[in-house]
């Protein structure tokens, strides 16, 4: 009887290391995430309820700085160091490092029906056709406003159908009467800057797929930002004192500092959560310019990397997410604007009326998205040819290191040199 438990016992063992138990063995799937409000705890209990049905999958969330997302991250993946999974907004400069998840998928055709075209196509290098992410938000650039200092200074707030200069006379006064430091916020960003220079008539793409930095809406806009640092009614730090990196200034809107604050639909979560009942906040929109009142479209997606070494998994968790019911709970819980065609009726979770009626303000400016500005934003090099380079000159013409002639030739100069590998 010994013998015989023994040689079951080795039996046993002899299964297990040559993997005749691999059925039961757990994969382990990463994502690279950075968070804009409370999406990483939400999708946290998304990927709690996937991993319950899926229990040979364990997913772990890493979560980034956004500014890691942008500088560091591109560098490792092309360096062979990529993530199973890496949440995105420059999905663009990371094409050909994508894994095309179509050959495991349940059903492709319903996966693709579910997103726009133009956006799975933006994942794509020229005449491909795969499917490679998950977008998982739709964004706009605008202009927030705390209502409750406007009413503080009895002064009248304009509305979106006034320009930026009506818009920064109000908030100006307002920030003086009561003694608020700054008159309005300005994340450190490209894509903040450009949706007002395009309402002023800038269009950047040409037809042969160059740039053209030199152009009236432009030198307005960036005239009226080295007014505002001037007069001192806006952070410097913010501009000035970001070390070259992208930089956010919601924490001066948040904290009561700034009357106005210019980003997008991605704060509302983060107004919501912080804000709660301190003051009252509205979304504005985008304040008219001379042809247009546009903000910059935008979004970020969950990328499959091609690097990984479970392209079945990663797929199938793509797939889970994807599933109308899933992404509407995700929708609801983060109140991002949605970038699924076919979700069901829902809810966004959320007491905050304020939140609500952003919402609304922000569905309301995807349509007036000027052509120009569509055409910047899924540009293939918008980040390394317009973006970077246009916060990076432009902080050198606010610190005075530059004039507003060398920084737009500067600009011009380091989009003509992004450009030119790829054509």
């Amino acid at each position: 009887m010994r013998r015989k438990l023994v040689l079951v016992m080795v039996f046993v063992l002899a299964l297990v290391s040559t993997g005749a138990f691999a059925q039961g063995e757990q994969v382990t799937l990463r994502v690279t995430w950075y968070d804009d409000g409370n999406e990483g705890a939400v999708l946290r209990g998304i990927l709690d309820q996937f991993e319950a049905n899926n229990p040979d999958i364990k997913v772990e969330l890493d979560t980034v700085a956004y500014n890691v997302i942008l500088e560091q991250i591109p560098q490792q993946v092309q360096a062979g160091e990529a993530p199973d999974l890496l949440r995105l907004t420059n999905f663009l400069g990371l094409r050909g490092y994508y894994l095309d998840v179509t050959p495991y998928l349940t059903d492709a055709e319903v996966y693709e029906s579910y997103f726009p075209a133009g956006v799975l196509n933006a994942f794509r290098l020229d005449g491909e056709e795969g499917l490679f992410g998950l977008p998982l938000q739709t964004t706009v650039s605008g202009l927030y406003a705390n209502a409750t200092l406007f009413e503080q200074a009895g002064i009248e707030m304009p509305t979106v159908d006034d320009g930026w200069d009506t818009w920064i006379e109000a908030a100006t006064e307002a920030a003086a009467a009561t003694e608020t430091p700054y008159a309005i916020a300005f994340d450190r960003a490209g894509h903040r800057f450009v949706g007002p220079a395009i309402s002023e008539g800038a269009s950047f793409v040409n037809e042969d797929g160059t740039l053209t930095i030199d152009q009236p809406g432009f030198r307005l806009m960036a005239e009226r930002l080295k007014a505002w640092h001037e007069a001192g009614i806006i952070p410097v730090e913010v501009w000035l004192g970001a070390g070259g990196s992208y930089a956010p200034a919601a924490d001066y809107f948040i904290s009561g500092q700034a009357v106005l604050y210019m980003a997008g639909s991605w704060q509302i979560n983060n107004f919501a959560s912080n804000i709660t009942d301190t003051f009252d906040w509205v979304a504005i929109g985008n304040p008219a310019g001379a042809e247009a009142a546009s903000g910059m479209p935008g979004g970020a997606a969950l990328m499959a990397m091609a690097a990984t070494e479970h392209p079945e998994e990663v797929a199938r968790l793509l797939e889970y997410l994807a599933t109308p019911e899933v992404y509407a709970q995700f929708t609801a819980e983060t109140l991002f604007l949605p970038g699924h065609l076919g979700l069901p009726e829902f809810e966004y979770v959320t007491d905050n009326e304020d939140a609500k009626a952003a919402l609304n303000v922000f569905a309301a400016e995807v349509p007036k998205i000027a052509e120009a500005a569509y055409a910047l934003n899924f540009y293939p090099k918008f980040f390394d040819a317009f973006n970077v380079p246009t916060r990076e000159r432009l902080t050198q013409y606010l610190a005075g290191e530059l004039t507003l002639d060398e920084a737009i030739e500067r600009i011009q100069q380091d989009a003509d040199t992004a450009i030119a590998p790829a054509s």
